[in-house]
């Protein structure tokens, strides 16, 4: 008796089945290594050199962009505001009488204190360190309280 070279049904269905199984097996690997080898992003930089002190007379308010945040220099020595809305977050901007939040309209004062609201405290003080051979370091993973 000749065989039939056609294949049957049954047959099909196997070989599709198994295809299809090891297709998502190799698919399910392949997922598994990208999650395995994923680099997070490095932290955000919280440490920033703003250079000698002397750059900053008194009186002087500089914006320091890459850090969110605006340096004064004060007769009594040096003060950093955070320029981050402690109302949601968003960032203020800087206008000739002093700051305001561009999502909700927080107002703050040149000197970081509340207009008003909706937001219910001043601007955050970030820590500001005057090292021994007189730079600034500005610190924005510490408040000061």
């Amino acid at each position: 008796m000749k065989q039939s070279s056609k294949m049957n049904r049954r047959d099909f269905l196997s070989w599709l089945g198994k295809g299809l199984l090891g297709a998502s097996g190799l698919l399910g690997f392949l997922g598994l290594g990208r999650f395995l080898s994923y680099q997070p992003d490095p932290p955000p930089q919280t440490r920033f050199d703003l250079g000698p002190a002397s750059q900053y007379p008194p009186g002087s308010s500089t914006l320091v962009g890459e850090a969110q945040a605006v340096l004064l220099s004060t007769g009594s020595g040096y003060r950093a505001l955070s320029l981050v809305c402690p109302h949601l977050g968003c960032i203020l901007a800087s206008e000739n009488d002093g700051y305001a939040c561009p999502c909700h309209g927080s107002r703050f004062t040149l000197d970081g204190s509340l207009l008003n609201g909706p937001a219910d405290q001043p601007m955050r003080e970030l820590k500001v360190e005057l090292t021994p051979d007189r730079r600034l370091v500005l610190d924005t993973s510490e408040y000061r309280s």
